[in-house]
C-alpha cells in the first residue's frame, strides 16, 4: 500500500478524512518540519497493555487509599511542601 505524506499544516485542515485513511490501513505520514515526522496509527484496546509490575502498583495504590493511607492536597502549595518533603 501506498504511503501518504501531508504536512502539518494539511492534517490540521483535512483531519477527518486523514484519520478515515487511517481507518482503512492507509499509512498517513504527517511531516512537521523538515526533521520530524509522524505515523497516524489506528489502535485497538488489546493494544493498550498494562505490564504486570504496573498492574501490582495501581493494585496496592488502590489498597493504601481504602485503608486510609493517603493523602490529601486541597491546594498548589500543599502540593509543593509534599512534593518538597519527599
Amino acid at each position: 500500500m501506498e504511503v501518504l505524506e501531508v504536512t502539518s499544516r494539511e492534517f490540521r485542515e483535512k483531519q477527518k478524512a486523514y484519520f478515515e485513511l487511517a481507518d482503512k490501513g492507509q499509512r498517513v505520514i504527517i511531516k512537521r518540519g523538515r526533521k520530524q515526522s509522524y505515523i497516524l496509527t489506528p489502535i485497538a484496546s488489546d493494544d493498550i497493555r498494562i505490564s504486570p509490575a504496573m498492574e501490582l502498583k495501581i493494585l496496592r495504590a488502590m489498597q493504601a487509599s481504602k485503608d486510609g493511607r493517603t493523602r490529601k492536597v486541597h491546594s498548589k502549595e500543599e502540593l509543593h511542601a509534599l512534593l518538597e518533603s519527599l
